[in-house]
């Protein structure tokens, strides 16, 4: 069997409710023509006829039908589903894992989280203290945050702060994967 394009059956679809090739090429900013073209190429892949036309209207057949039946509530909640996936977008949500000495947690970290999450309360923060090099990619962290010159091999560095540890000037570096800072300066 052919492949169909989404595109297509949406095109027919809109074609069967609005009964009217004028009023759906409107709706999905095509001409006339570019539609009729491309309802007309699906009837020929599937080998039925979807529409019968006349000059004057537009009405689908018993294949069409079942097509507007059957396909369209599928393709409406695709396309639901995709519209409630790019609010997403708009909005922070998920899970941040964060690796770090207990200074820096206890320091930089929680006051900036306390701050952050009651404004983006779909955010999630680990925050794991952690005095070793942890390999943030094999363990699936989206950052860590070392003390002074801490962090391993291939990492970047980009950001850094000075905070004060026991009396002493130190020096804090978020690092992450190369891949999530392409222009940053490598350590």
């Amino acid at each position: 069997m052919p492949h169909h394009n989404l595109n297509d059956i949406s095109a027919f679809l809109a074609v069967a409710r609005e009964r009217s090739f004028t009023k759906a090429a409107a709706k999905l900013g095509l001409s006339q023509s570019a539609l009729s073209h491309t309802v007309r190429g699906l009837e020929e892949r599937v080998g039925l006829r979807l529409l019968t036309r006349t000059t004057r209207s537009v009405a689908p057949t018993e294949a069409g039908e079942r097509l507007l039946r059957t396909v369209g509530p599928r393709l409406d909640e695709v396309e639901a589903e995709l519209a409630a996936l790019s609010e997403l977008r708009d909005k922070p949500a998920g899970t941040i894992r964060i690796t770090a000495g207990e200074h820096a947690a206890e320091s930089i970290l929680w006051p900036a989280v306390s701050r952050l999450l009651p404004q983006y309360p779909d955010i999630n923060v680990e925050i794991v203290v952690d005095y070793g090099l942890t390999n943030i990619v094999a363990e699936r962290y989206d950052a860590g945050v070392r003390l002074g010159e801490q962090v391993a091999k291939g990492m970047i560095a980009c950001v850094s702060a000075r905070i004060c540890a026991h009396g002493r000037r130190r020096r804090a570096v978020l690092f992450r994967a190369p891949a999530a800072f392409p222009r940053s300066r490598r350590i």
